[in-house]
């Protein structure tokens, strides 16, 4: 049921004078007190709005710059961590003082939801909790929440070159939401989310208690893998199961635009990227718009149209690819110059964006990539697109300023696994 205009507007000064109006000095005091007292360790390190780097560090970790806004709520603190017991006394003095806990690992989150609330709050950026341990005897490696994919990836390939871990494309984005809400990425169809490899964890629950597997019980660790983690608690770690991967894989980006075919490969794309490759082959697409035309002396005419990217990773040799494709998809036209032969971990470099040639220790860069405004969402499409649909879409893209659409292929051995496994509900259809 939607709510009267005027009920919407009183909502919203509401949640604005509470956000906006400063605690009294004397709450702040004694939240800090109280913080002091229950810490075992040292004290953490604390910024209140009138720190002079307050700003500055809640900014550290915003990707989408529509919330870095004097209007966007601020936390009364921020907290930065760096033993667990910290973290225990900051969820017991929370809670004696009525503040929500929002937890930042990586700060990508579409709607800014790790670092803003409704409602007074306390920020804990876990930037500090970034140690990762891989033990490539039992295949596992134990992930503090606050460490990236990127560091993830780097740090397994400086123990073994033909292991990895199946999770996103962003080397910048937090180990510690992105497995809690399933994590997927282009070696997905070959051994599905990344939460589907979490062998254990810790988390303090609101009780101030660290928790692992055999402690929280099944439930909640079933709950944790894909249904988020802050409904639940403050994660600490994952121990997370590696997986193999071939000593050479195969990278291909091909772009093609409007004009060069790319509805009907989009088209084409659909229906073989999912159920008509074998499994070590992932195809992800990329759709923009790009500048098109040329420069008439002083006078330059440009137009706009749409570009569709084709980024493709084969867990095994170029020649092997190239055969698939010949067989499955030869609209696309790939030939033996599109494919580059590279370790897996520089494979995660060059999909996620970056020149070919990119040193691999990009990804223990947390701010390798550039922060921009948006606003975006998520949804699954179970059918193919029509091409009168994707028409439409170029038609409304075309009328945009920089609209982008980037669609991921499941299938294979997502397939497989029971949509009861974890708490992620969309890996079987």
């Amino acid at each position: 049921m939607e709510s009267s205009s005027s009920f919407a507007i009183l909502s919203v000064f509401i949640s604005l004078f509470l956000l906006t109006s400063p605690w009294k000095a004397s709450a702040q005091e004694d939240f800090l007190q109280c913080l002091a007292s229950h810490s075992n360790q040292s004290m953490p390190q604390v910024y209140v709005p009138k720190s002079p780097s307050f700003l500055s560090v809640l900014q550290s970790s915003i990707y989408n710059l529509r919330f870095t806004s004097p209007a966007t709520p601020k936390p009364q603190f921020i907290i930065t961590p760096n033993h667990e017991s910290q973290i225990q006394a900051l969820v017991v003095c929370s809670k004696k003082h009525g503040l929500k806990i929002t937890t930042r690992s990586g700060g990508h989150d579409f709607e800014g939801l790790s670092y803003r609330a409704n409602v007074p709050f306390v920020l804990i950026d876990l930037v500090n909790f970034r140690t990762i341990d891989v033990n490539i005897r039992d295949n596992s490696a134990w992930v503090q929440a606050g460490a990236t994919l990127g560091e993830v990836y780097y740090r397994i390939a400086e123990k073994s070159p033909i292991h990895g871990f199946p999770a996103g494309a962003c080397p910048t984005v937090g180990v510690g939401g992105h497995i809690s809400g399933g994590g997927f990425g282009l070696m997905v169809r070959k051994f599905g989310m990344a939460a589907d490899h979490v062998l254990d964890a810790r988390i303090i629950n609101a009780k101030g208690e660290i928790l692992d597997r055999k402690t929280m019980g099944e439930d909640l660790f079933w709950a944790i893998r894909g249904g988020g983690v802050t409904s639940f608690g403050v994660l600490l770690a994952w121990k997370i199961r590696l997986v193999p991967v071939p000593p050479t894989v195969t990278v291909s980006i091909i772009t093609k635009t409007l004009q060069q075919g790319a509805t009907e490969l989009v088209h084409k794309w659909q229906s073989v990227a999912s159920y008509g490759v074998p499994n070590e082959l992932s195809i992800a697409l990329h759709i923009g718009v790009v500048d098109t035309g040329s420069n008439n002396g002083t006078r330059k005419q440009l137009g706009r149209t749409v570009q569709a990217t084709f980024t493709t990773l084969f867990l095994g040799p170029a020649t092997q690819l190239l055969q698939v494709m010949e067989k499955k998809f030869p609209e696309l036209g790939m030939k033996q110059e599109d494919c580059k032969e590279m370790r897996w971990v520089e494979s995660t470099v060059r999909t996620s964006g970056f020149p070919d040639g990119t040193p691999v220790d990009i990804l223990l860069n947390r701010s390798s990539l550039p922060k921009t405004t948006f606003k975006a969402k998520s949804d699954f499409v179970t059918r193919p697109i029509p091409k009168v649909g994707l028409e439409g879409i170029w038609k409304r893209f075309l009328k945009e300023e920089r609209p982008e659409l980037v669609i991921g292929v499941w299938g294979g051995r997502v397939n497989r696994i029971s949509e009861h496994k974890i708490a992620f509900p969309h890996e079987i259809w």
